[in-house]
């Protein structure tokens, strides 16, 4: 077993990590038994010298992000055991072997205890985003714990990692093939079809977790008339012309964004039924005069850090004020955030506002979340980050 660097804990500060808590703050720590840069992997005691977890260290707020809770010797083979760990459950779940699904997430950070680390597989191709120094230097081990659990049928692995990284980190690097060169390909969700580039795309190509959100959306869309803003590629907006929805209006500001709706409705064959306009969801909500069976307000994070949170609730008001008023009687409003530090009650308190302000009668008939390959540990609550709510309005 290798040593690795030590750190003891203040007295009684040891609780969370009993209950399995993934991270260590810097008020937790009494000492550092020697000298770890950023990144290195460090074991975390008691302040009775008894052994709690192992994780890798950082120069922050959290000092510690832990991957396991038992002594290991963070070789090749145990990185393996937690790759496959997060494949089989998968596996179980339905989601790995779906014949009407190529499109999932196998490593969820803290949800599968890998803080820092997010891989997506597209079909044939793997999407790796780390987000610490830590698992940024364990890549050569995920490779290989790929290649041996997907064989011959992974054509590549991408490493996408260079806007996490530089953000958060301050590591100036570039996104590269790990292994293999793919760097786009039709996959298919749901039996939908999507063409996903990752080189150029947003996040690792495409937002994986709305998938159970997008199937809702589709049980309510046969017939309806459908507006979909902040709509990127068009997940929301397939599902809904893939059943049924007589027209559907995608709204994003950004140009490639509506080049992959558009390429997207011709990929099934629904480009009669689909409008894409390119401008900010805001104004095209202020200055439409149409009304819509169903409104989708899926905004990219308002607030990142703690500091935004006010400035956030405001443009989430004022967004769900805007959404209701594109309602027609009856309708249904999809709204989310994906601000991890927008919690649920504060996301639930904010859509309440608006809702007020409209002066509609509103039901909530869903309360949703991030999608099963997203898993959200027990222990670690903050991972979390995806709330939405289906409301009837009249």
């Amino acid at each position: 077993m290798k040593n690795y660097v030590k750190i003891i804990l203040q007295p009684k500060k040891d609780r969370s990590l009993r209950l399995f808590h993934p991270w260590v703050f810097s008020g937790a720590i009494a000492k550092v038994d020697g000298d770890p840069k950023e990144g290195d992997i460090v074991e975390v005691y008691s302040h009775e010298n008894e052994y709690m977890a192992t994780g890798h260290f950082h120069n922050g707020s959290i000092k510690v992000r832990l991957f396991s809770f038992t002594k290991t010797d963070c070789s090749e083979e145990f990185w393996y055991s937690k790759f496959k760990k997060a494949y089989d459950n998968r596996e179980r779940l339905g989601i790995i072997g779906n014949t009407k699904t190529n499109i999932y997430r196998l490593i969820h950070a803290e949800g599968d205890g890998m803080p820092g680390l997010i891989i997506d597989i597209y079909g044939s191709v793997a999407v790796i985003q780390t987000h610490t120094v830590g698992m940024h230097e364990q890549k050569e081990h995920f490779v290989s714990a790929l290649k041996k659990i997907y064989g011959t049928t992974l054509e590549a692995i991408y490493d996408k990692s260079a806007e996490t990284m530089s953000k958060q980190n301050s590591l100036i690097m570039e996104n590269s093939f790990l292994y293999g060169s793919q760097s786009e390909s039709e996959v298919f969700e749901n039996d939908i079809k999507f063409y996903v580039n990752w080189v150029e795309g947003q996040k690792t190509g495409f937002f994986i977790d709305q998938r159970e959100n997008r199937q809702l959306l589709a049980n309510y869309s046969k017939g309806k008339r459908v507006l979909n803003t902040f709509s990127y590629s068009g997940g929301f907006s397939m599902y809904a012309l893939a059943a049924g929805a007589t027209e559907v209006h995608s709204v994003d500001s950004s140009k490639k964004a509506g080049e992959l709706s558009l390429r997207n409705a011709e990929l099934n064959g629904v480009t009669n039924r689909h409008f894409f306009h390119g401008m900010d969801a805001f104004d095209f909500l202020k200055s439409s005069k149409e009304l819509y069976d169903i409104v989708i307000l899926d905004p990219p994070a308002f607030a990142k850090h703690l500091s935004s949170v006010d400035k956030a609730m405001i443009g989430y008001r004022n967004l769900n004020t805007e959404g209701f008023n594109k309602v027609l009687p009856g309708g249904l409003l999809f709204t989310f955030s994906c601000s991890q530090v927008i919690d649920k009650t504060l996301f639930r308190k904010v859509v309440f506002q608006a809702a007020a302000q409209s002066k509609r009668n509103v039901r909530i008939l869903y309360q949703l979340t991030q999608g099963p390959d997203h898993a959200i540990s027990i222990y670690h609550p903050e991972g979390e980050y995806l709330k939405g709510l289906v409301l009837q309005v009249d």
